[in-house]
């Protein structure tokens, strides 16, 4: 692996790890084969616990900043702020992950995240908490995950290897959407019953789980990369690394214009659930539940699948971006919530097939600095996005700001679809098969070759 100041190449595909059938095809994997993977198991439980806690919060702290201010602009900003150290600084915190070894990093970044949820805790149990507090509490969890995210990231890659790298990262988006099923209901009880504070009491409390399985896990049965050494250079080496790579590039722009315009939920789901349909803290909480059926769905989907193509991911954007834009103009507060569950599953499928095609397409030398810009432009596009779509659902209606984010998301996809197609000399056919309507994209010399064909059929 390369460490110098040069960028290291794609990585061939490792065909050795990859299951086939007896007449050679690929198999696909098993939907939970990852687990038979004992560090993986110990990750998995860890983060089943530690998810629902953190979607708990997610619930209790958008909900108490819209109690104590009655503006969706200034949930927005809790989530700007949760995000901004992201695109500050995510970049620095990919060379630092690609220093570091992955297990000790992920103890710090773990214990620092459950210190800062139990400091929240203490302020609004003891009824001294402010909208500033919150904000406070939100831009550090985002310093935190500056290191964390790209570290867990590349940390499944070492518990997995590259055989179960598609599955793994399924079942990891599989097990955050389970636990999104759990948190929002344990949450809106919570919220209800005793206050906001117990949800972010026991967030902080659900970080225990992560952290013994990180202690219990046998180094020696882990895939560990080389940290890269210290040198200087190493952010434009990865830089260079993406630039130089379209099929890094422009899947990473996608997911940038979605994650800014389009999943700020938060907003969105809030500003639904107490302006457009009167529903309170309940309906917020089956609406997240049922975009979690959804994206619960898509990764289960997804760990089915043996690849990551390309061309599902653009699929599943104008899906999403579409289906958006019809539950923008619901009713009713039923259909509404019915619509969730679509969002949800092409939601799911555009962040797990981006993330395993980046993964899979990238060395491992420079994996860390890839996930983090990755991380930066989906995640980091927060702080940019949700002030403007809070202010544009404050200002024109929740209907216009979702439908808004919708177009967005069909307008990116569309147009990087056909500068990828272009890119692959591929070219966009409509016909007949089985009875049934088929769309594709088919290399442009298979398509002179079959008008060559029909060409000397008429002769």
């Amino acid at each position: 692996m390369s460490t110098g100041s040069g960028a290291p190449s794609a990585p061939a595909p490792d065909t050795r790890d990859t299951p086939t059938a007896p007449d050679g095809a690929p198999r696909k994997a098993s939907m939970f084969s990852s687990l038979k993977v004992r560090n993986y198991r110990l990750f998995f439980v860890g983060q089943v616990v530690s998810n629902i806690g953190t979607w708990m919060q997610r619930i209790a702290q958008d909900w108490l900043v819209l109690t104590l201010t009655g503006s969706a602009a200034a949930v927005g900003i809790t989530t700007a702020l949760q995000f901004l150290p992201m695109l500050l600084f995510g970049l620095y915190g990919g060379v630092l992950v690609d220093r570091l070894r992955k297990r000790p990093t992920l103890l710090v970044t773990q214990t620092a995240m459950a210190l800062t949820s139990l400091m929240l805790a203490v302020l609004t149990l003891t009824d001294s908490v402010q909208v500033w507090h919150i904000y406070v509490a939100a831009f550090a969890l985002g310093l935190a995950t500056v290191v964390d995210n790209p570290a867990r990231q590349s940390f499944v890659a070492e518990l997995v290897g590259p055989r179960q790298l598609q599955n793994a990262v399924s079942l990891n988006s599989a097990n955050f959407q389970s636990a999104r099923l759990v948190g929002p209901a344990v949450a809106g009880v919570l919220i209800t019953g005793v206050g906001t504070g117990w949800a972010f009491l026991l967030n902080g409390l659900s970080f225990i789980a992560p952290i013994a399985g990180l202690l219990l896990m046998r180094s020696r049965e882990l895939h560990a990369a080389t940290p890269s050494k210290r040198g200087k250079g190493q952010l434009r080496e990865g830089l260079r690394y993406v630039a130089g790579r379209p099929e890094l590039v422009w899947p990473i722009v996608l997911v940038g214009f979605i994650g800014t315009f389009a999943f700020n939920f938060p907003v969105y789901l809030s500003a639904f659930a107490d302006d457009v349909f009167q529903g309170g803290a309940g309906a917020y909480s089956l609406f997240n539940i049922l975009m979690a059926v959804g994206s619960l769905a898509g990764a289960l989907l997804a760990a089915r699948r043996g690849t990551a193509r390309l061309r599902l991911l653009i699929l599943a954007a104008l899906a999403f971006g579409t289906v958006e834009i019809v539950a923008a103009w619901a009713p009713a507060m039923w259909m509404f919530a019915l619509l969730m569950i679509p969002i949800g599953l092409f939601a799911m499928t555009v962040n797990v097939t981006t993330n395993t095609s980046i993964q899979m397409s990238t060395d491992p030398a420079v994996r860390g600095r890839v996930m983090a810009l990755y991380m930066m432009v989906f995640l980091g596009g927060a702080p940019v996005g949700a002030p403007i779509v809070g202010w544009m659902t404050d200002t024109y209606g929740a209907r216009i700001g979702l439908a808004v984010g919708g177009a967005i998301a069909v307008a990116a996809a569309a147009v990087i679809g056909l500068i990828l197609a272009r890119l692959g000399n591929l070219r966009l056919t409509v016909g007949w098969h089985g009875g049934h309507p088929r769309v594709r994209f088919v290399p442009r010399e298979r398509e002179r070759e079959r008008e060559r064909e029909k060409t000397l059929a008429a002769a």
